[in-house]
C-alpha cells in the first residue's frame, strides 16, 4: 500500500473505538443533538477557541464570539483575523475531500490569509518545532512535502480502516510533516474532524478541540512519544480518548437539559424564516433583496423580528463582519443554517 505510515492499534485504542461507536450512536439517535442549531453555534465557538489558543491565541471565549458575531473588540489583529479565519474554515468543513491534495491547501489558505506569505501553498524553507531554544523535531524537508502528503492521503483515501483510527493517524502524520510554514497544528486538527464528520455528521458539532486544549501537555506528550518510537500508537490512544469523552460531556449536556423547553434549547424556525434560508441558498443577498426574494416588505421591524434571530442563531452571517452598518453589506447561509433546512 502506497504511504503507509507506521501505527499500532493497541487494545486500549480498540476500546475506546468500540466505546466511541456505541456513544456517539446514542448521541445522533437517542437525543435531540443534530437538530440543536444553538448548540452547534456554541460547539462551534468552543472549537475554534481552543484550537486557537493551543497555539497561543489569547482571545477569551466570549471575545471569540464576540468576533463572529461581527462585533468589534479590543485585541491583536493577528488573533481577531485567526478567529475570523477559523471560522471560514471550519463552516466549510463539510464541503473539502479529507483526501484532496487540493482541499488541503485551500482550507489551510482560509486559516492562514492575511497572516502568513505562504497561506495555502506548501512550504519553501525548513522548519522546525522548538522548546525554548532546543529543536524538538524537525519537519520533512520542503522539496518532500508534496510528495508526502500526496502518499499520505493516497493511502488514507485506500485504507479500510474505521475512519477514527484513520483520522486519529492524518492528525499526527500531518503534525510530523510539517507541511506549512505555520498553522500545521490548526490544520492537522481541523483535518482530523473533517475525516470524521464525512463518516458521521455529528462530529462536525463535537468540541474536541477542547478536551485537548484541557489537556494540552498529554497532547504534545503523545506526540513526541509517538515520534520517539516512529509509530503513532501513543496519539491514537490519547486522541481517542479525547474523542470519547467529548462525546461522553455531550451526552451529560443533553441529559442535563432534556426537560428544558424546546425554544430555549434550539432555534426554532418559522416558514419565513426557512423561506430566508433558502433564498440564500445560491448566493448572499442584501437585506432588501433578502425580503425581495421572499416577496415581503422590508422594513427594520421585519428585519429584526426574521432576519436577525438567524443572524443571532448563526444561521446566516454578514460577508463584512467588520464593518457592519455598510452598505455593501450581504448575508450568506452558515453550515449551520445550511443543516437547519436540509430536511425541509
Amino acid at each position: 500500500m502506497v504511504g503507509k505510515p507506521p501505527y499500532t492499534i493497541t487494545e486500549k485504542s480498540a476500546d475506546y473505538l468500540a466505546k466511541i461507536i456505541e456513544i456517539v450512536t446514542r448521541l445522533e439517535l437517542g437525543t435531540d443533538f443534530k437538530k440543536n442549531i444553538r448548540l452547534h453555534r456554541e460547539n462551534r465557538v468552543r472549537t475554534i477557541h481552543s484550537s486557537l489558543a493551543i497555539e497561543g491565541n489569547e482571545l477569551s471565549l466570549d471575545e471569540v464570539t464576540a468576533v463572529i458575531d461581527g462585533k468589534k473588540i479590543v485585541g491583536r489583529q493577528a488573533d481577531i483575523r485567526e478567529v475570523k479565519n477559523a471560522y471560514r474554515a471550519y463552516d466549510k468543513i463539510m464541503f473539502f475531500d479529507p483526501y484532496s491534495v487540493n482541499d488541503f491547501l485551500r482550507a489551510h489558505k482560509l486559516m492562514t490569509e492575511g497572516l502568513l506569505a505562504e497561506a495555502g501553498k506548501f512550504r519553501s524553507k525548513n522548519v522546525g518545532v522548538f522548546d525554548d531554544s532546543i529543536l524538538i523535531h524537525l519537519g520533512a524537508r520542503p522539496q518532500y512535502v508534496p510528495q508526502l502528503v500526496a502518499e499520505l492521503f493516497a493511502w488514507a483515501k485506500s485504507s479500510e480502516l474505521h475512519p477514527v483510527l484513520k483520522s486519529a493517524i492524518l492528525h499526527y502524520e500531518i503534525e510530523t510533516i510539517h507541511p506549512f510554514a505555520d498553522g500545521n497544528g490548526r490544520i492537522g486538527r481541523l483535518w482530523q474532524t473533517l475525516v470524521l464528520a464525512k463518516w458521521n455528521s455529528v462530529f462536525a458539532w463535537l468540541p474536541m478541540e477542547a478536551v485537548i486544549y484541557r489537556d494540552r501537555a498529554d497532547y504534545y506528550s503523545a506526540i513526541e512519544a509517538s515520534r520517539d518510537s516512529n509509530d503513532s500508537g501513543v496519539f491514537i490512544e490519547f486522541t481517542l480518548s479525547a474523542l470519547l469523552q467529548t462525546i461522553i460531556n455531550q451526552m451529560k449536556h443533553q441529559d442535563e437539559h432534556q426537560d428544558e423547553h424546546q425554544d430555549k434549547r434550539f432555534v426554532e424556525l418559522s416558514d419565513i424564516q426557512i423561506a430566508v434560508l433558502k433564498a440564500l441558498i445560491e448566493k448572499p443577498l442584501s437585506r432588501k433583496d433578502i425580503f425581495e426574494r421572499i416577496k415581503m416588505s422590508y422594513d427594520s421591524r421585519a428585519y429584526k423580528r426574521i432576519a436577525e434571530p438567524l443572524l443571532n442563531g448563526g444561521l446566516i452571517e454578514m460577508t463584512l463582519p467588520e464593518k457592519p452598518t455598510s452598505r455593501h453589506q450581504q448575508y450568506r447561509l452558515t453550515d449551520i443554517g445550511r443543516n437547519a433546512i436540509r430536511n425541509k
